[in-house]
Parts: C-alpha cells; structure tokens; sequence
C-alpha cells in the first residue's frame, strides 16, 4: 500500500483518565501502543501523528515524527489510534476509507492532501469517499475492551519484536511449555524463576531483572529496565511497561510504565496509568461476590456501562498514590493525580486530583502535587517538562481548582 500513514487521535474515545495526558495512540493496549503497532505493521510508511490542541506540544516531545503537519505529494493513509488490532491485510486506494458499523467512526481512510486536512480537522469524510464497515468493536472506546483483548494483543505484539539479541533462559530456570521465550541478553534473570509457556510466549526486554522465584506465565512481557521482585506471580495476559518495580500476584495487567507495585498484594484485570505508586498490601478485586457482570463508571457525573465480563478489576490514573493496606473494588476506576489513604474501600470512582482520608475528601493542592510528583521522578533521573507540566495544569483548573 503506496502512501504515507499519518496516526491520528479522533478524540471520541472514552478511556478515563487513560488519555487524560496522552494521545489515543500512545497508551499502552498490550506489550505495544496502538502507533507501534501500526509502526511495526508499515515501516517506513510513518509520516506523522494529528492529535487534538491540547495534546500538541506534549505529544511532540515524545513523537518520533511531525505532530499535527502534513507531508504533501503523496495520498495520506490516515489511521486511528484506537485501532485495537489493525489488519494487516487491508489495502486501500485513494477516496477509500474503512468506518465502523453503528458509530461511524474512522478506522482508516487513504485520502489526498486536501481531503486529509479536511477531514482531519472536522473529524469528517466528504460524501463521496467510498466507505466499507466493519463490526463495531474494531476502535476501542472503553477501558474494559482494552483489558479485555490483551489475549490477543500480547501474543500478537510479541510475534512482531524482533529480539536481535535474545537468548534462553539461563540453566538455573525452569521453561515449561512450547511457546518462545525470549530474553534480551542485557537482562538479568536470577535462579529459580519459571517460565510457564504452555498457554502463550513470554518477552523479557532489555535491562529487565527477575529474581529469584518469580513465575511467569505466558502470554506475558516485561519491559525495558523493569524489575520482577522475589516469589513474584506474573499471571497470563499481563504487560508490565518500562521501569516498572512489581510484585505480588498480577493478572491480566497492563501496566504503562514508571510505576510500582513493588510488595504483595493482588491486581487483576486491571490497567494501570504512568507515575503510580500502590502502597504495600494494596489488592483489588476483579470478581463481584454474585459472579454477575460487572458494571463501570469511566467518569464522575457520566454513564454507568454494562462492560459484558465477568472480571474487571481497576483502570488507575497516571500519578494515583494508594495506602498500605488499601482495597479496591470490582470496577474501580480512580482518577489522575489521586491521593488514596483510607482505611475503608475508596469509592469505585475517584475524581481526578482527590485526597481521601478518614477524615472525608478534599482537593489535591496543586502545589503539593507538583512536589510529590518530581520526588517520584526524580527517584528514576527524570523531570517533568514544560509542555508536560502546561497539560497537568489544564487538566488541574478543569477537573479540581474549582471544587
């Protein structure tokens, strides 16, 4: 397929707090994003990314290719960030587009430079694309389908990563099962971890460390510089991100990056944002008591939607802080830059920049946040940027200062 591809954010999607300070296309929906997945799909054809305003000059310092401008002299095969699992067998020509059934909303279209801007800032094709659809599901809209699908998207993303320098496991670990384990050369992996492939692959990406006893259980990824500590459980279905400290019982878990979850204490089916800390002991529970489906509100004042499973655990928010001890409830979802330190179950939906304790809650004073936010990164040699600390505070003045 001849052309460009331009990865565009339709800003339609309802994600939480998961896009609260990235692009659709940036958050972590498997071992990948969905822009690596498509990256990795047509290399060499990435021209760019088209993101809303407010993203834009925090989406830029983090691209790999021009934000929100666009190549000319060649058709645009223009691609949403929220395309779970993009085909790999699609070929469009130009005036062609692919939509999805009920919502209409763009999965991909390959449009000349006029139409592509057009469309790009309306949100909208010109009546005489010519449009196939598919089943409405292909664009992921909540939190659930992501954690839903990571059976899919995991195995999917490890087939792609070429490990140049990957090896067994040392003699000291145990592999179980037909599926590829692969360990970049870089990483460390102490005696005693088993590798369970029976039921998908397992990654271990550079610099990882796993110690001693750890179990992992495939599919499952861990990412670049992350450490898997003593006896830990990585069950099937689990992504951990880059820089990642965990520990405990985790299953079917995406977890972006720079976060810890680092003493025992169980997480399932959940989706964890950048910059979280959960305390010691913190567990939650992806299971209601009457096996019944579970229900989740995405954001305080929306809709409640029936998800259709049966396990769902939490969609947690860059920069959440929990307590020790602290339990979450069966579809939690808790807002960016949430301070939990209660001694009973926090609501099942936390506003963003909430402080809850005994004593009731208040608002996060921004200040403070700011201060606790740059310890955090400063632990991992990092600091906040100009455009970044901009986006945090839009998002502080539209979702707390006035409360």
């Amino acid at each position: 397929m001849a052309g460009a591809m331009i990865i565009f954010d339709d800003d339609r999607g309802e994600l939480g707090p998961m896009t609260d300070l990235r692009a659709s296309f940036e958050v972590r929906t498997g071992m990948h994003s969905t822009a690596a997945r498509l990256a990795a799909l047509h290399p060499r054809m990435l021209a760019g990314f088209w993101v809303p305003d407010r993203l834009k000059a925090a989406v830029a310092e983090r691209a790999d290719a021009p934000v929100n401008e666009l190549p000319r002299g060649k058709p645009l095969y223009c691609a949403n960030g929220r395309w779970a699992l993009p085909d790999r067998e699609l070929k469009l020509r130009a005036g062609e587009a692919v939509i999805e059934a009920e919502t209409g909303d763009v999965v991909a279209a390959m449009l000349e430079y006029a139409d592509a801007v057009s469309f790009l800032q309306s949100g909208e094709l010109h009546g005489q694309m010519h449009a196939q659809e598919v089943p409405v599901g292909a664009l992921y809209r909540y939190p659930w389908q992501v954690i839903d699908r990571l059976k899919e998207t995991i195995p999917r993303d490890i087939e792609t990563l070429l490990v140049l320098d990957a090896l067994i496991p040392p003699n000291e670990s145990q592999v179980v099962g037909h599926h590829p384990v692969k360990v970049h050369e870089s990483a460390r992996v102490y005696p005693d971890v088993v590798f369970d492939a029976e039921n998908g692959p397992i990654v271990v990406r550079e610099g990882a460390t796993v110690r001693p006893g750890a179990v992992l259980c495939g599919p499952c990824s861990i990412g670049c510089g992350a450490t898997v500590v003593d006896r830990t459980l990585i069950k099937a279905n689990t992504a951990i991100g880059p820089m990642c400290k965990v520990g405990g019982e985790i299953g079917a878990t995406i977890f972006q990056g720079y976060s810890n979850k680092a003493h025992d204490g169980h997480l399932g089916d959940s989706w964890v944002g950048k910059w979280v800390n959960l305390g010691a002991g913190t567990t939650n529970s992806n299971l209601l008591n009457t096996y019944g489906e579970v229900s989740m509100l995405t954001e305080l004042g929306g809709q409640r939607h029936r998800t259709g499973l049966t396990f769902l655990g939490s969609v947690i928010g860059d920069h959440v802080k929990t307590a020790i001890c602290t339990r979450l409830m069966t579809g939690s979802v808790l807002g960016t830059g949430a301070m939990i330190a209660t001694t009973a179950a926090p609501p099942t939906t936390v506003k963003r920049f909430a402080w809850l304790t005994d004593s009731g809650e208040r608002t996060y004073r921004f200040s403070k946040f700011i201060e606790v936010m740059k310890a955090m990164m400063q632990r991992r040699d990092t600091e906040p940027s100009d455009a970044y600390m901009t986006l945090l505070k839009a998002l502080y003045d539209k979702h707390a200062a006035s409360t």
